[in-house]
């Protein structure tokens, strides 16, 4: 499922925050943007090919609109597919691991966990 922990923000899920990493961001246009209330965290490969800088646009103006309590991280020199390690390493296919993006990204996570529970 793309976005699948987007997706659960979005409907609201009983569920206190969701995370992404290098996920789907586009939403159905002919969706009502109700409330989020879940916490979103967005770990983003900053040179993802996957996600267009109007589809990324479109997901920030979302959760303005939701008045969700979101944040998105962008890692240097990452595309899709960053944290995981059979991805390769070539960044021109548009999904490749990337170590720093990896192991700041987990970092980021754990530390959301800890505010969030």
């Amino acid at each position: 499922m793309k976005g699948g922990a987007i997706e659960a923000a979005r409907a609201n899920m009983k569920v206190k925050g969701i995370v992404s990493f290098h996920g789907g961001l586009s939403r159905d246009d002919t969706r009502t943007i109700n409330p989020i209330s879940a916490r979103v965290l967005v770990l983003h490969g900053a040179d993802d090919p996957y996600e267009s800088e109007a589809e990324i646009k479109s997901f920030q103006n979302e959760m303005r609109t939701a008045k969700a309590d979101w944040e998105m991280v962008y890692y240097a020199n990452a595309v899709h597919s960053f944290t995981d390690k059979n991805a390769g390493t070539d960044t021109s296919k548009g999904a490749a691991y990337n170590e720093k993006a990896d192991k700041r990204s987990w970092k980021a996570l754990l530390e959301f966990l800890k505010e969030v529970l």
